[in-house]
């Protein structure tokens, strides 16, 4: 028979990689085996997707904000040969936010391309009940994403940040730092959206949530995926862990929660539990 890892090993294992613990960090405290752990947070992150996919539905969603956070698999995409497997390379993360609730109610992992952005603001109209004011960078493919999955059923607006030159003598040391912003610009794109509510602000600091509770999205680390199904079970665990256990600072309780998604805190365990 199986050596089959108990359940409190498991919600322990869990909860380490949800809150950004590597996994030979993991392997280190816990002397359970690496290829162990990395096959448990995989079916536990596939688990988690098909959560969020029967949760994240009928949503009311105000004000959205879309963005996207860049990763690699196996290596960066200067270093890809052009026989190496598709896979490999940069992959983006779409994703959404709600910036009443913090609910992340649809993410799409993906090249950065107009199919992806497509099949993201599509999968982020399916979940929605209401008209929503969406805002975003100035990635051009929003435009025709937006338009194809809503219509004229949407108010969305694009805010565009212009950046100045980064030179002088720090200028290594700010290589991993945005340059400074010199000015921005909003614009109306479809609908009537509120001016002063077009911002990229919140989906901004959940990035830097997510690359602090990913590890294979923190920089300037060792740590990275080598195939695309563990990093699609990752980023799937994050966004259930964020979304239904995780306590929002601001809001003292989960964005599933604020969103009227759940009436109770989860734990690791019950994610543990719905997932296996």
């Amino acid at each position: 028979m199986a050596n089959v890892l108990p359940r409190e090993k498991q919600v322990a294992v869990i909860a380490a990689l949800a809150e950004g613990s590597s996994i030979r960090a993991i392997e280190r405290i816990t002397g359970i085996n690496r290829n162990t752990i990395m096959n448990l947070g995989v079916r536990v992150g596939q688990g988690c997707a098909k959560i969020l996919d029967a949760k994240m539905r009928n949503l009311t969603c105000h004000f959205l904000q879309f963005d996207e956070i860049w990763g690699f698999i196996g290596k960066k995409e200067k270093h890809r040969l052009f026989t190496d497997d598709p896979a490999l390379g940069d992959v983006w993360t779409f994703c959404a936010i709600d910036a009443e609730t913090k609910l992340v109610p649809s993410y799409k992992v993906g090249k950065r391309t107009h199919v992806t952005a497509n099949a993201f603001v599509g999968d982020v109209a399916s979940r929605l009940k209401n008209r929503p004011q969406i805002s975003s960078d100035g990635l051009r493919a929003y435009v025709e994403a937006v338009e194809n999955a809503f219509g004229m059923n949407v108010d969305f607006g694009m805010i565009i940040k212009n950046y100045g030159a980064d030179k002088g003598e720090h200028h290594q040391e700010r290589r991993y730092s945005a340059p400074e912003v010199t000015s921005m610009q909003k614009m109306t794109i479809v609908g009537d959206p509120l001016m002063e509510l077009i911002s990229t602000s919140h989906i901004e600091r959940l990035n830097g949530t997510t690359r602090l509770h990913m590890r294979r999205l923190t920089r300037l680390t060792y740590a990275f995926s080598k195939k695309l199904e563990n990093f699609e079970a990752a980023v799937a665990l994050h966004f259930a862990y964020y979304n239904l256990v995780r306590t929002h600072g601001s809001l003292k309780m989960t964005p599933a929660m604020a969103a009227g998604v759940e009436r109770s805190f989860w734990t690791v365990g019950d994610l543990v539990e719905a997932a296996l």
